[in-house]
């Protein structure tokens, strides 16, 4: 290969502008990304030497090492990990493989102020050197290539680069920063060193500095030759609990997770027995942009005996618990272990089991803590992950109950956090069943005809409005021995809190008005596969219900809004034969338009969206000529 100039990926010039002209809120980030990538470089040559040894080449001891030069303002970071071949360097640092990228870009633009906090995420952490130096330089070797085989690579970050061949005896990388005018603070080993503490102290490889005296002549520090450990070298979760602090938890966390904000909560634990392993979990405060990228793992680290696996290891964690940060480390899984492996390992079964009851323990103590501020943070986790969280009832039904006990809803007594335990407690005497509605909104659901003997007789009724509820309803069934029960499906059953009389009073009605339940019958023949009377209603002329076994309107809205097709099944229309409108019905001639009406005000009041909008325009304005 000969020296080279090549042209940078479109989306990368795009990014290099951004991070050169627009970051500047927080630039020390650059340093946490660099040494990231040292270390994960370290990781990957452990990795593949578990099956080529001779990798290790003469350099068994793995390390990163920081050092600059103020005369000349550089900055190097250099690691002895597995390097980068000629053609690597290419593919890696002249374009950006990453789905991500737009919605980098996009959050970018968005608010410049918090660009650094999201370089991490996206895969582009080398390109944060940029934030302090006008040119970079790369020299690597990929371990196992010969000496002559080595590459430097070299950008302005101006919308190319050149890539040219050198000698380099030892493997590894070489990242240089040639420092921007203004930006001398970062040639300070004290400034490196405290950077180095706040953001890269965990990581289990030494990170060398060299150590510094006092020059009397130089009236300045200067190197001593020799160098220092700058970091504890040993990964947080090894240590003893009673060791680590609650700000170098959060420090971790948002090393692992390039989160600025804080963990809502964490569990570290070493788990003994017949599988060990120390696990070290997160729940975010916040959720992330992808949360609903059901197919976006990363959530928790593999390590086994501290050798870094994986980062997506998402056998180690249910999918509805996808939004999970932290770090898994086995002694019993082998180093060379596969993801095929992984998928199928009883060990591996057993810590997924393991994890996945320590996240809901976290979660049972703060909804069930007697601490308002716990309880607090749990209503804020609710509104960030609840929706995911109820993926887990269809999903995980050796944790249905637990997580039924999780869950939140609004009702007609509370806007929301209601669960089903306080439903319970509230229930009337003589009431059986727990009633809920689904709607697209919580303004439809509130004011849902079907609500009206609910609250009447001051019935609570769950309000569910996710997208996921009626999914999850088709996996629970009941709660506490208590049925779940639609009140917009079938006919009203109240059982002991109807009475005798409301009883007697419904049939008397249904036989009085039987010729106009005819009558309407076969003028919404082709809307309505029956009309009867309604004792839901109090208010309302009329409301549209489904039989038990049919989907509701929600639902098939919902999949047809998903381009799915849902089955063709009719609802039944239920009249108020006390509401004037319906008596009308007795006498007025124009009986088809306004039995039409009535239907059409029952679909749009659940919801629904009309078939035919402008005949219902005309219908009603013929009816307000009159």
């Amino acid at each position: 290969m000969n020296k080279q100039t090549l042209s940078f990926q479109a989306e990368v010039k795009q990014i290099l502008h951004l991070v050169t002209h627009s970051l500047y809120s927080n630039k020390e980030i650059f340093l946490r990304e660099l040494v990231s990538n040292a270390s994960d470089a370290c990781d990957k040559l452990r990795f593949e030497a578990l099956d080529d040894s001779a990798l290790w080449e003469d350099a068994p001891n793995l390390e990163v090492r920081v050092f600059f030069d103020a005369d000349a303002k550089t900055l190097t970071i250099r690691d002895n990990g597995i390097g980068l071949s000629a053609e690597e360097a290419v593919q890696h640092l002249g374009t950006i493989a990453k789905s991500g990228t737009r919605e980098f870009l996009a959050r970018l633009e968005g608010d410049k102020k918090k660009d650094a906090n999201l370089i991490g995420q996206f895969g582009v952490g080398f390109y944060s050197g940029f934030i302090v130096a006008d040119r970079i330089t790369v020299e690597s070797r990929r371990a196992g290539l010969k000496p002559d085989e080595g590459v430097r690579w070299s950008s302005s970050g101006e919308g190319d680069f050149e890539v040219e061949p050198i000698t380099r005896a030892q493997r590894g990388t070489d990242v240089t920063l040639h420092l921007r005018e203004g930006e001398e603070d970062f040639l300070s080993a004290w400034r490196l060193k405290s950077i180095i503490a706040k953001y890269s102290d965990h990581i289990s490889l030494p990170i060398l500095m060299q150590q510094e005296k006092w020059d009397d002549e130089k009236k300045a520090q200067v190197a001593t030759g020799e160098w220092e450990t700058v970091n504890k070298a040993a990964a947080l979760w090894t240590r003893p609990k009673s060791e680590v602090t609650d700000a170098e938890y959060q420090d971790f966390y948002k090393q692992i997770s390039y989160d600025s904000a804080a963990p809502l909560a964490y569990t570290h634990n070493r788990v003994e027995g017949r599988t060990e392993y120390t696990q070290l979990l997160y729940v975010p405060a916040k959720a992330p942009f992808d949360l609903w990228n059901r197919d976006k793992r990363g959530g928790v680290k593999l390590y086994v005996k501290r050798v870094f696996i994986m980062d997506d290891a998402e056998a180690l964690m249910p999918v509805y618990l996808r939004f999970v940060k932290g770090v898994v480390d086995s002694a019993d899984l082998p180093l060379n272990v596969s993801r095929e492996l992984l998928q199928e390992s009883r060990d591996v079964k057993a810590i997924r089991e393991g994890c996945t009851k320590r996240v809901l323990g976290m979660l049972e103590s703060l909804a069930d803590n007697d601490d308002a501020a716990e309880r607090d943070k749990y209503a804020a986790f609710w509104g960030e992950f609840g929706a995911v969280l109820k993926e887990g009832i269809g999903e995980d039904h050796a944790n249905q109950e637990r997580l039924a006990k999780l869950l939140r809803f609004a009702s007609t007594h509370a806007d929301a956090g209601v669960s089903f335990a306080d439903y319970v407690k509230r229930m009337k005497e003589g009431q059986e069943a727990i009633y809920y509605i689904t709607a697209d909104t919580l303004a439809t659901a509130k004011s849902s005809p079907q609500l009206e003997v609910f609250r009447q007789k001051g019935l609570e009724v769950l309000l569910l409005t996710d997208r996921v509820d009626e999914w999850m309803l088709s996996h629970l069934y009941e709660f506490d021995g208590h049925a779940l029960q639609s009140v917009a499906k079938g006919a009203v059953d109240l059982g002991k809190l109807q009475d005798e009389a409301e009883k007697k009073q419904a049939e008397e009605a249904a036989e009085t008005f039987k010729p106009v339940l005819e009558r309407l019958k076969a003028a919404l023949k082709d809307r309505a596969k029956d009309v009867r009377v309604s004792t839901r209603l109090v208010e309302s002329p009329a409301c549209i219900v489904v039989e038990e076994g049919d989907i509701s309107g929600h639902l098939a809205r919902l999949l047809k809004q998903a381009g799915q097709d849902a089955p063709k099944t009719l609802p039944t229309l239920e009249v108020n034969t006390a509401h004037a409108l319906v008596k009308r019905l007795e006498t007025d001639a124009r009986f088809d338009d306004l039995a039409q009406i009535l239907f059409d005000q029952a679909l749009l009041a659940e919801g629904g969206q009309l078939d035919d909008p402008a005949a219902y325009v005309q219908r009603v304005t013929r009816l307000l000529a009159a």
